[in-house]
């Protein structure tokens, strides 16, 4: 059996630098630590797990199985102490408190920069850390308790979570300005089916809705590419690649001179909520109940 308390964090960190250099001698470079004080580390730890972590290669190292393992779970431990050192440090300068918060990228492009910026003016010791995530895995990462509050879209199943109306949106249709749908004043999804889109990737609660909504009108989705930013959106459709769906608060004022229209949608689903939940109002730490307080006064328009 293998004592845990033969393990020690630079011992992790060294093989972590070295299984990424694919070399001792690459490793040195970055560790400031001679080509035999690295082998030593590297050779008491394989003692240590009493197993080899890398092959001896002409040209380098190559991880073993149980390399491979290792991998995983040092930096599962060098994060988790990372966190605590940071944790430890906001009490030293005088934080008084850490709020962890998953959202959307809706709600992080539209709304959140101004809400946190206030909220931080009221209360400058208290920390925040904001994750962008998929609204599903906002959910689940609230149920679990891995995030204090989240922001999700309204068509992901959020059972289990106490939940808050937090803002609303319009989807809108973002075309080039020479494209056949750019002098409409609005239009109904079923007539966008028509063209190519540009959308987000996999697993996004946007893409969702529209696949949905395809479906309902007995037409495809025509995904001609997918990126994973709003951003990346832009770029496709100003490049012609397709055009593409985005909320009216993430639409760049700069569309013009980018050669790029956003149109309404008529459709009832463009029209959708943005939620705010938690997983129990009561068990939470003071200090994410004073931001869900908040969030919760914000006016959701």
């Amino acid at each position: 059996m293998i004592n845990p308390t033969h393990f020690d964090l630079q011992s992790l960190r060294i093989f972590l630098m070295v299984a990424q250099a694919g070399s001792l001698t690459k490793a040195t470079d970055k560790s400031n630590m001679t080509l035999s004080a690295l082998s030593k580390r590297i050779a008491d730890l394989e003692r240590t797990v009493d197993t080899a972590l890398f092959v001896r290669l002409p040209r380098g190292l190559e991880l073993t199985s149980a390399g491979e393992q290792l991998i995983q779970h040092a930096r599962s431990v060098l994060d988790t102490v990372n966190r605590m050192a940071g944790d430890m440090g906001d009490f030293a300068i005088g934080v008084r408190g850490h709020v962890r918060i998953w959202a959307n990228t809706s709600a992080i492009i539209q709304f959140l920069p101004a809400d946190l910026a206030s909220f931080v003016e009221v209360h400058p010791l208290i920390r925040i850390s904001l994750e962008e995530m998929l609204s599903d895995q906002i959910v689940a990462a609230t149920l679990s308790g891995e995030a204090d509050l989240g922001i999700f879209a309204d068509n992901v199943s959020s059972h289990g979570l106490e939940k808050y109306l937090y803002r609303r949106d319009k989807l809108m249709v973002v075309v080039r300005t020479d494209h056949a749908l750019a002098t409409l004043p609005e239009v109904s999804f079923s007539d966008t089916l028509d063209y190519d889109f540009v959308g987000l990737n996999y697993g996004s609660s946007l893409l969702k809705r529209l696949t949905d909504a395809s479906l309902a009108h007995d037409k495809p989705l025509r995904l001609r590419i997918q990126v994973s930013s709003f951003d990346g959106m832009c770029g496709m459709i100003a490049a012609g690649l397709g055009i593409g769906v985005l909320p009216d608060g993430a639409i760049p004022l700069t569309f013009p001179a980018n050669g790029l229209r956003s149109i309404p949608l008529t459709d009832l689903w463009a029209q959708r909520t943005l939620w705010l939940g938690v997983k129990s109002e009561s068990a939470l730490v003071p200090e994410a109940f004073k931001l869900l307080t908040h969030l919760r006064a914000v006016e959701p328009n």
